[in-house]
C-alpha cells in the first residue's frame, strides 16, 4: 500500500500490452532468445534465434521495444570498436510482467508485513503492529488525496465518490449499494485472506478506516461484512439506522 495507485493502473495497463505483443509465437521467442542471452544482441542473431529473415525480425524487436520489454541502442556486439556504423543491438528491460483477473495486490501486504516487522514496537505483539501500520499506510494516503483535491467537507456520500477512484485502483471493485453505501465486490488479497482471515481482514479494514480518517470522510465507516467471493470490507454509514435519511454534502 505505499505504491501510487495510478502509478500501479498505469503499470496494469502496461502488463496487458506486453502480454498482448508477447502473444505472437515468433516475438515470443526472440524475446526469451534475448533475456537469456545476458548481453545485447544484434538483429541478425536475434533473426537467426528464430529462422526468419533480418528485416522481420527488426519489425518484431521494434514492437517488442515499443512494448516496454526491450531497448536498443547502436554498439558493437562484444565491446569491440568497428570502422563504420554500428550495428542495432537489443538488450531486455528491467520490466515486470504481473497481469492477474480478478486483480490481486499481494505485494501490498508484503510490504505492511515488512513495515510492520521493521517497526514493531516493544509494548506491541506483531499483530498491533500490522494494525498499525495499515491504519498509518491508509491516513497518509488519505491525506495526500486531500491535500491533492481539496475537496473541502465530505460527507456520506460525496466522502464514498472519494473513495471509489482508489479503491477501482487497487482492484476492489466498488459497486454502490445506495448514495451512502460501497460495497466492495473484488478481494485484492485472495486468497491469502482465506489462509489467515483475522490478519488480512484486520490488515484491511485497519487501512481503509485510515483513509477515510485522512481524507476526513465525515459520516462513513469501513466495517467488516464478508461475504463469499467478495472483499470482507464495506464501507457504509456510520449510522445504520439514518441511511436512508437526505445528507447536505458541501
Amino acid at each position: 500500500m505505499a505504491s501510487d495507485p495510478t502509478s500501479q493502473t498505469d503499470a496494469a495497463d502496461t502488463a496487458l500490452g506486453s502480454v498482448s505483443v508477447l502473444n505472437e509465437d515468433l516475438r515470443r521467442r526472440m524475446f526469451t532468445f534475448i533475456r537469456r542471452a545476458r548481453r545485447a544482441v544484434t538483429r541478425d542473431e536475434a533473426a537467426a534465434s528464430v529462422g526468419i529473415s533480418r528485416k522481420l525480425a527488426a519489425f518484431h524487436l521494434d514492437k517488442l521495444v515499443d512494448a516496454g520489454l526491450l531497448r536498443a541502442r547502436y554498439e558493437s556486439p562484444g565491446g569491440l570498436r568497428k570502422v563504420g556504423r554500428q550495428p542495432k543491438v537489443y538488450e531486455p528491460t528491467d520490466t515486470q510482467i504481473t497481469v492477474t483477473i480478478p486483480d490481486r495486490r499481494h505485494e501490498l501486504l508484503a510490504d505492511l508485513l515488512l513495515d510492520a516487522v521493521l517497526t514493531e514496537g516493544a509494548d506491541e505483539n506483531a499483530t498491533q503492529a500490522v494494525m498499525r501500520t495499515a491504519d498509518q499506510r491508509g491516513r497518509q494516503m488519505g491525506e495526500a488525496a486531500r491535500e491533492e483535491s481539496r475537496p473541502g467537507r465530505l460527507g456520506p456520500e460525496r466522502g464514498l465518490t472519494a473513495c471509489e477512484r482508489l479503491l477501482d485502483r487497487y482492484g476492489y471493485e466498488p459497486v454502490r449499494e445506495s448514495p451512502t453505501r460501497l460495497r466492495l465486490r473484488n478481494c485484492p488479497f485472495h486468497p491469502l485472506a482465506a489462509k489467515a482471515p483475522d490478519l488480512v481482514c484486520g490488515m484491511n479494514q485497519a487501512f481503509l478506516s485510515g483513509y477515510l480518517d485522512g481524507l476526513q470522510v465525515n459520516g462513513v465507516h469501513a466495517v467488516l461484512a464478508p461475504e463469499p467471493g467478495e472483499c470482507c470490507v464495506r464501507l457504509g454509514p456510520s449510522d445504520p439506522d439514518r441511511e436512508d435519511q437526505p445528507t447536505q454534502d458541501h
